[in-house]
């Protein structure tokens, strides 16, 4: 409705982590599924390519999450 007359609330910056979060569960993710891919085939079921499917789906989502952290840490460099 209008000016309060208050300051706007300060944000405190933290340094990112290395890597991020969810990057991290989808490498988990990954690896999981990988072994679960071998087990299946080892005991001779196909079901094993619905893991490999699912491993190269979490890979993709940790090389994205791993490179949208770079950029972001780059453009925040910056300014």
């Amino acid at each position: 409705m209008g000016d309060t007359g208050r300051a706007p609330p300060r944000r405190i910056r933290q340094e990112p982590t290395p890597m991020p979060r969810l990057a991290l569960y989808a490498l988990a993710v990954c690896a999981l599924a990988v072994a679960a891919a071998v087990i299946s085939f080892v005991n001779g079921s196909f079901i094993g390519v619905v893991w490999v499917l699912l491993a190269g789906l979490s890979s993709n989502m940790a090389w994205y999450y791993v490179r949208r952290a770079k950029v972001e840490k780059a453009a925040a460099a910056q300014g």
